[in-house]
């Protein structure tokens, strides 16, 4: 429609004409008289609209689903960092839990032995020295911690601290080949003295040729004079094998450690001696053996068994 001043003048009428009705359809209220043409609009163009949203609808579930997706990658992606930092802290709880249990164990061995220790941590494997078994713990000169102590842990004999420095040490381990310790037999009171031999079992060397031993004999330190650099009745270990005694002057034995020396982590210095030997006080209750269980089997004759002195047909 060119904009004449006819359009124009019927513009304003149909304006006016819209403001009328909708003044008439707001006063009647329900009894409005537009109220049927609405009705009937709707019933027109109802069909139209419907197909109209139709169209647009998926569009705009669509949109909402990639805006839902944005959302949900975003809670997945804060539920997957939050389940790693549950982890993490399980994870770090787990491991303050198994320090607690290994702190729990040596105070345990130390109250057993009267040893007065100094509680340290393994921080470093290996030394400048060339010691091929050895450790440095967080604990030196500082602390009160001197060369030639002896170090433990829950289950037995560490080593002896070799070197020290203000806020470090060295220990050299029990199981390296420089390393030697007297021993005595639990029970039996037989002395030896058992050697390194890294990952294998020590082997012990026994004063006496003729001494009764068996596998599954347990041992534990003799101790030293002025008892460095050991003090007496820490756990060494149980006898793994014994060679067959040929005559000689010694006898050799070879001991599995109670210490794992590839787990260390919580160890204890003695820096003061037990006033008296604890003797085996400080060693475990031996296990108790297993029954083997005894099975009786019962024969049970048959019905159709036959009877002696005949034959079954």
């Amino acid at each position: 429609m060119r904009d004449t001043k006819e359009s124009r003048l019927l513009l304003v009428l149909l304006i006016a004409i819209a403001f009328a009705l909708i003044t008439v359809d707001i006063r009647g209220g329900e009894d409005s008289p537009v109220d049927g043409a609405r009705h009937a609009a709707a019933t027109v163009f109802g069909p139209i609209e419907n197909g109209v949203s139709s169209a647009v609808d998926p569009v705009g579930n669509a949109v909402a689903a990639v805006r839902d997706s944005g959302d949900r990658h975003d809670r997945i992606a804060q539920l997957e960092h939050d389940n790693a930092a549950l982890k993490a802290k399980l994870g770090s709880d787990d491991r303050n839990r198994s320090r607690v249990r290994q702190l729990d164990r040596m105070l345990k061995t130390a109250g057993a032995g009267q040893y007065g220790i100094k509680g340290a941590q393994v921080i470093a494997i290996g030394a400048a020295q060339g010691f091929s078994w050895t450790v440095t713990i967080d604990v030196g000169a500082n602390d009160g911690i001197r060369r030639d102590m002896t170090v433990l842990n829950g289950d037995g004999l560490v080593g002896r601290v070799t070197t020290v420095g203000p806020s470090t040490a060295t220990v050299l381990l029990a199981n390296d080949p420089d390393f030697t310790v007297g021993t005595r037999m639990e029970s039996t009171d037989e002395l030896g003295f058992a050697d390194g031999q890294g990952d294998r079992p020590l082997r012990v060397q026994l004063l006496n040729g003729k001494a009764k031993v068996a596998k599954g004999d347990r041992l534990v330190t003799f101790g030293s004079q002025r008892d460095k650099p050991f003090v007496p009745g820490v756990p060494v270990g149980v006898i793994s094998r014994v060679d067959p005694s040929g005559g000689d002057l010694t006898r050799t034995v070879y001991v599995r450690p109670f210490v794992s020396f590839t787990k260390l982590d919580i160890v204890g210095v003695v820096v003061e001696a037990p006033r008296k030997d604890p003797r085996d006080e400080v060693l475990p209750p031996k296990p108790k053996p297993t029954p083997t269980p005894t099975v009786t089997v019962t024969v049970t004759p048959s019905a159709n068994a036959p009877v002696d002195g005949q034959q079954q047909q």
